[in-house]
């Protein structure tokens, strides 16, 4: 079969399936089951004889299910629940997620809670107030059952952590519960002095190096970009992370100076990097360098050995008492981001392609183009310009914008692969950080701290944001843009059968979520 599986039509228009099931089921039950399952309050017993038909069953009025393939095969299709997600439009300003409630273990136990409790507590209760507590005295007191600190001389605040010498001799924190010590740390109703104390403070954490900073004094903003040399990335990484005087565990705490600055650290350093691969020198000023590279890339055709940029932003932390990371480390606002070479060396002393995701985009719009004779990402805007609702409710919102200006859109997927996944992507031309100019990259900026700052006002506490870019050496008019993707997890939502198929189930029209991000913006 010759078949595109994406939504976006070869006219530039959303295209997607509408499942209206009726069928009927042969029964082929032998014996019925009937029995009491409990009683109403008058005494009438309550009896299960719904659950065993006695004729063949009929479904002539089932839920209308929407297919949405994603615009981008790679990341499979949505399918919308016309029942739950009318539910939504009829008032889509309760969609979001509920808010965190205060809790405090030692306020709930009232009279009968005593301090030594804390650590005669069994480990799953330990860490399940260590998730849930908003005290912060109760953060505290739960801190130094696993660390011992290091106080100033007032006795008041923590300056440091005891250290001991492991089996190897290395000097290490002295921590009796790395796991608890963690969920602690990263609790954003933990005083700040004891963030500091238990994982900001240059060094706390390893001997990871700070290769560059920026510190703005003015706007109270300060970055650190710290090497990660053992990688689970290869060839290594960076992490552009607020400085330990400048604690952000919030979205909402995060200004558009610190956005800029922990952006900054990775286009100055991607510009580095292939200026070096190019034989260019440095310079104070990257936009200069970012047009010396063009010009040389472009010109002389060269051949760069790491030739894509890797960028994701994990935010939010939770950790389950059943042992289960609910979400990758956090400890400080951070975003890491890498070069990744052209080849990967095999086993058999040949080379194949390194892998990107931006690849998998490249792969799809070139057989985009092979199919229909469009650009794809013309078409997507097109699409998305031109949007009708997916239930096709004349009087409701139909478009699937948040916020755009001259040089980018930010919008809601047609096919969410989270439930309350955004988008950002320019309206121009511009496949990398090396195509994008000052005011692309201040566009971009702008719109990754508009996007995690409405999906944590609609009540996202978790939200993995990732980048799929284009390779620096295709020509400048090679029809792949930009796309960044943000992903909230979601509560009961950890991902099952379904979603390992790539199969994403929905409960609210993707127009319903735009307005509700609207809302959230304003």
């Amino acid at each position: 079969m010759s078949f595109l599986r994406t939504s976006v039509s070869s006219a530039g228009k959303f295209v997607y399936g509408v499942h209206k099931p009726k069928f009927t089921i042969a029964n082929l039950r032998e014996k019925d089951f009937i029995e009491s399952i409990g009683s109403l309050s008058d005494g009438t017993n309550v009896l299960n004889d719904g659950n065993f038909p006695h004729t063949n069953i009929k479904e002539e009025n089932s839920d209308v299910i929407y297919e949405i393939a994603n615009p981008f095969p790679f990341r499979g299709t949505t399918y919308i629940n016309s029942a739950w997600a009318d539910k939504n439009a009829a008032d889509p300003g309760k969609i979001k997620i509920a808010e965190k409630k205060p809790f405090s273990f030692k306020k709930s136990l009232g009279k009968f809670f005593d301090d030594t409790l804390y650590e005669n507590l069994d480990r799953p209760i330990r860490i399940t107030i260590a998730q849930a507590s908003t005290d912060p005295a109760e953060l505290v007191k739960l801190a130094e059952t696993v660390c011992k600190f290091v106080y100033d001389n007032s006795g008041d605040v923590p300056t440091g952590l005891y250290f001991k010498k492991d089996e190897n001799s290395n000097i290490v924190p002295d921590i009796k519960d790395h796991d608890l010590f963690e969920i602690i740390a990263n609790n954003p109703s933990l005083p700040d002095s004891y963030k500091n104390a238990m994982v900001l403070i240059p060094g706390i954490q390893g001997t990871s190096e700070i290769t560059a900073a920026l510190h703005d004094e003015e706007n109270k903003s300060h970055v650190f970009e710290y090497l990660r040399r053992n990688s689970y990335i290869p060839w290594g990484h960076f992490a552009s992370n607020m400085a330990n005087n400048s604690i952000r565990y919030k979205t909402s705490q995060l200004s558009l100076v610190d956005m800029q600055g922990m952006r900054h650290l990775y286009y100055q350093r991607t510009y580095i990097r292939v200026a070096e691969q190019l034989g260019i020198a440095g310079k104070d000023n990257i936009e200069q360098l970012r047009l010396e590279i063009l010009d040389k890339l472009y010109g002389s055709k060269a051949d760069l050995k790491f030739n894509r940029s890797l960028w994701g932003w994990n935010f939010g932390f939770g950790f389950s008492h059943s042992g289960y990371n609910l979400h990758a480390s956090h400890q400080q606002i951070h975003q890491q981001f890498a070069m990744i070479p052209k080849y990967v060396n095999t086993d058999n002393n040949g080379e194949i392609p390194s892998y990107s995701s931006g690849d998998l985009v490249e792969e799809f719009v070139l057989q985009y183009r092979e199919k229909t004779g469009k650009n794809f990402f013309e078409n997507y805007l097109c699409s998305i310009n031109s949007n009708r609702r997916i239930d096709g409710a004349p009087s409701k919102p139909a478009s699937l914008k948040v916020f755009e200006d001259e040089n980018i859109i930010l919008f809601v997927p047609k096919a969410q692969t989270s439930q309350f996944e955004l988008q950002l992507m320019p309206k121009k031309q511009c496949g990398n950080v090396l195509e994008a100019d000052i005011n692309m990259r201040t566009s971009i900026d702008n719109a990754i701290l508009m996007a995690v700052q409405t999906l944590e006002t609609l009540g996202a506490q978790l939200i993995t944001s990732i980048e799929y870019s284009k390779r620096f050496d295709l020509p400048l008019d090679h029809d792949q843009n930009f796309l960044y993707s943000f992903l909230p997890k979601l509560p009961r939502s950890p991902g099952a059968f379904s979603e390992a198929q790539l199969r994403w189930i929905n409960g609210h029209y993707p127009e319903d979520f735009a307005l509700a991000c609207r809302q959230a913006c304003t």
